[in-house]
């Protein structure tokens, strides 16, 4: 693909985004409760405002001006919202996945197990890490809500563009619950697509677009081709993901090549080796797949078994099919030429990438 968008500068928008993050941050600050320690307050400003791709909230803000909004700050601040929805969302997912390392840095969990550890306080590091951490992602949640109501949009923007974000929010906790049980499932295909698509695509790429669309009162036509868009992106994005998560480099992911091994997450990629693999390899899945104390070294084995049995290419093919689907759509939406090309550049953005 090779999508180009003149004159749309998508490293400035993102810098909206954080602008107004760092501003609704900014008036928590003097309504922080007396008594409270700051550090809940303190790390959440830095781990909102310490990177990310801020695709949910470019994929909202390209729904909105693809329905015939109009530039300016109430719906960059909308838009801005997803970014602490998305917040909550790693907080407790890395805390479900025993993830140590996000965005090249200590995990929120992690992070407070070891200011527990440093301080020598009574009780479990561990257990204290995991208990701070989720209310540090319900207080994203909170505040996600609290950022699109207050984003300067009229209340009937607000109210068109709210069902969507509340599908989006039941979407990713029920697919999160999915994972959990895909983890203990027949690990199939079928499941680990059924996954991606709930916890991942949908609030990624199309609950974002459909949420712009809405606030700019949308059509109907609209909001069902842009799902045709991103349902299929959102797959692709997530089978990228998946990818990185085994094949990446941490330096350019920020988490470790072993986490999905050592949890045994159940994607697509794995079911495709575990399909495939011969009597030999199958065994040593079995006992690589899924070890908490899997090392570099079986890493690699595992690795050359995705390989060799043929899983690695055919997600890449997976990846291109549905990038192809999604593009073929998105040539048939009734969105402006401006966004479908910016949108068609962001599809290449989502899957083209190594980080």
């Amino acid at each position: 693909m090779t999508a180009t968008v003149p004159e749309v500068d998508l490293g400035a928008l993102r810098k909206r985004f954080d602008a107004q993050l760092a501003a609704f941050l900014d008036r928590q600050d003097p309504d922080w409760p007396d008594g409270a320690p700051r550090g809940v307050f303190t790390t959440l400003n830095r781990f909102v405002l310490a990177g990310g791709k801020r695709l949910r909230p470019t994929f909202c803000y390209w729904g909105w001006r693809g329905a015939g909004g109009v530039d300016g700050t109430p719906i960059v601040a909308a838009a801005a919202a997803l970014e602490l929805f998305h917040a909550f969302a790693l907080i407790h997912d890395d805390i479900m996945d025993g993830s140590d390392r996000r965005r090249g840095e200590p995990s929120v969990h992690r992070l407070f197990a070891d200011l527990h550890a440093r301080s020598a306080w009574r009780g479990d590091p561990a257990s204290y890490g995991r208990s701070t951490a989720l209310l540090c992602g319900d207080l994203c949640a909170a505040w996600a809500d609290q950022m699109f109501h207050e984003c300067g949009l009229t209340p009937d923007e607000v109210h068109r563009g709210y069902g969507v974000f509340a599908t989006m929010r039941t979407e990713v906790i029920a697919g999160q619950y999915l994972d959990l049980v895909s983890g203990v499932g027949d690990g199939s295909v079928a499941s680990a697509l059924t996954v991606i698509r709930m916890k991942a695509a949908r609030y990624t790429v199309t609950r974002p677009l459909q949420i712009g669309a809405a606030l700019a009162a949308g059509s109907p036509e609209l909001l069902t081709a842009l799902a045709e868009f991103g349902d299929p992106l959102g797959d692709a994005f997530q089978l990228r993901d998946d990818v990185l998560g085994v094949f990446g480099d941490p330096a350019l992911t920020g988490k470790s090549v072993l986490d999905d091994l050592r949890e045994g997450k159940p994607t697509v990629m794995m079911a495709l080796a575990r399909g495939s693999a011969n009597r030999a390899q199958a065994l040593r899945l079995k006992d690589l797949f899924g070890n908490p104390d899997l090392e570099s070294a079986g890493a690699d084995d595992l690795r050359g078994i995705i390989v060799e049995t043929g899983a690695l290419g055919r997600i890449e093919q997976m990846i291109k099919v549905r990038t192809d689907t999604a593009l073929a759509a998105l040539a048939d939406a009734p969105i402006s030429r401006e966004a479908d090309a910016v949108l068609a550049a962001l599809a290449s953005e989502v899957v083209d990438r190594e980080r």
